[in-house]
């Protein structure tokens, strides 16, 4: 698949694409990522790329052409129609099941806004999905871009040490898009504080059980909202109710 990111700031890239576990998605092209600099697509000896707002008001607007331009650049080196992803707030959120469609699909134009954000009328004519990270503001869209990509990259077969890392986080449908269970390490004993004797104890039914309850229990406490989707797709057992009916009860 391929991502190509429109951008102000392509230095802000290499670090993130050279780093990390995710570096394997990128190096051996399971997840190609080619940045273009807005810059090299203005007019005029300034290379301008935004103006201020018809209408007035503070800030500045990224112009329709440049990015025009740009896309058709994209688009001529391009084998596929790509669909074409604007990072704004009124986006859907980059949920997990958003990121899983991402990581089979071939892989999209990533426009990074700045300033005020980008003329209206290349949304319109150009923008397929728009993506949000929640509800909050960036400086600019590379964030976004770089998180969409980190959370593609480690989806790709063998980039993960094991490949059933990824089945096992949070959100994913192996766990019913319920939050991850607390993870303990050595030692056995930490300042005091013991690891939960069930994960010694070596009866991996028992311990399932346990990592089950802690999920369900996280989840009913901090993000009742999934347990109510989970309840309403009917992927919880009789066992888990028990377990959730215990948390109200005695919370954690």
């Amino acid at each position: 698949m391929r991502f190509d990111v429109i951008t102000l700031f392509p230095e802000l890239f290499p670090a993130f694409l050279s780093a990390g576990v995710t570096r394997r998605a990128f190096e051996s092209g399971q997840v190609e990522v080619k940045l273009w600099n807005l810059r090299d697509f203005a007019q005029g000896s300034y290379r301008r790329v935004d103006d201020r707002p018809f209408g007035g008001g503070p800030g500045m607007v990224l112009l329709a052409e440049p990015l025009h331009q740009c896309l058709l650049r994209i688009q001529s080196e391009r084998a596929d129609t790509a669909p074409v992803v604007l990072f704004s707030p009124i986006g859907e959120p980059l949920r997990q099941a958003v990121v899983q469609r991402w990581s089979g699909s071939g892989g999209a134009v990533l426009v990074c806004g700045r300033y005020e954000g980008l003329d209206q009328r290349f949304i319109d004519v150009h923008v397929t999905h728009q993506i949000s990270l929640g509800d909050f503001v960036l400086s600019g869209g590379e964030v976004a871009a770089m998180a969409l990509l980190d959370a593609v990259a480690r989806l790709q077969p063998g980039v993960l040490h094991d490949a059933d890392s990824h089945a096992q986080d949070s959100f994913s449908p192996a766990l019913d898009g319920l939050l991850d269970c607390p993870h303990y390490s050595r030692p056995e004993s930490w300042q005091g504080r013991a690891v939960p004797p069930v994960l010694l104890s070596g009866h991996h039914v028992q311990i399932e059980r346990w990592r089950r309850d802690q999920r369900l229990q996280l989840t009913a406490l901090q993000r009742p909202d999934l347990v109510s989707a989970a309840r309403a797709a009917r992927r919880l057992s009789t066992a888990d109710e028990a377990s959730l009916a215990q948390t109200q009860k005695n919370p954690l």
